[in-house]
């Protein structure tokens, strides 16, 4: 199943810090997350009763491209989408190399809950981010790194599934589709 984790939510179904959990969302017994986005980020978040489907989500291994449309303080230029594109060294190593593109005009989403802080003399810009790892906080380390730091990340595929107008808080059933290998063998909890 895939869920629209709005910003504020742990990906974990037990209370902790006071923050809002997933159980306030998928009322679904037995599912867990195929991976993590942090309590800021918001988007696509795969949840499952199958561990191998799990695992081949979120293990590095299989490097399951995912994609982030982030908003960041500063116009995005050459330089920086190209220090994206190479790799950038970060305290845990070097990252792998990574796609990125300006989304202009800027994507469509959601107002957020609370809205992100706005400097009247500093611009923001939207760029499209495609990983194939996935590190604690990497693309806001990654966008900070090259002078870029995040206002607002938004996950908005993760391999073939993508958000679309799924709407923040709200769950769909979806398919594994048959022309993955890693995970052919795994389906998804029946409704």
């Amino acid at each position: 199943m895939l869920l629209n984790k709005p910003h504020g939510v742990i990906c974990q179904f037990t209370a902790e810090g006071g923050h809002r959990t997933l159980k306030e969302f998928v009322p679904v017994p037995g599912v867990y997350p195929a991976g993590r986005l942090d309590t800021d980020s918001e988007g696509l978040l795969a949840l499952t009763d199958d561990g191998r489907l799990q695992a081949a989500i979120a293990d590095p291994r299989h490097k399951l491209e995912k994609t982030y449309w982030v908003q960041v303080e500063g116009i995005p230029g050459r330089e920086a989408l190209d220090q994206l594109r190479r790799g950038v060294t970060l305290n845990d190593g070097p990252t792998l190399p990574a796609e990125a593109r300006v989304l202009d005009p800027p994507p469509a989403v959601w107002e957020r809950d609370p809205p992100i802080r706005f400097r009247k003399a500093i611009p923001t810009g939207w760029i499209e981010v495609r990983l194939r790892e996935g590190r604690n906080r990497q693309v806001r380390r990654m966008t900070a790194a090259v002078g870029l730091p995040t206002l607002r990340l938004v996950r908005v595929a993760i391999g073939p599934w993508a958000l679309g107008e799924l709407a923040p808080g709200a769950w769909r059933e979806e398919p594994v589709p048959a022309n993955l290998p890693a995970l052919r063998k795994s389906r998804p909890r029946s409704a």
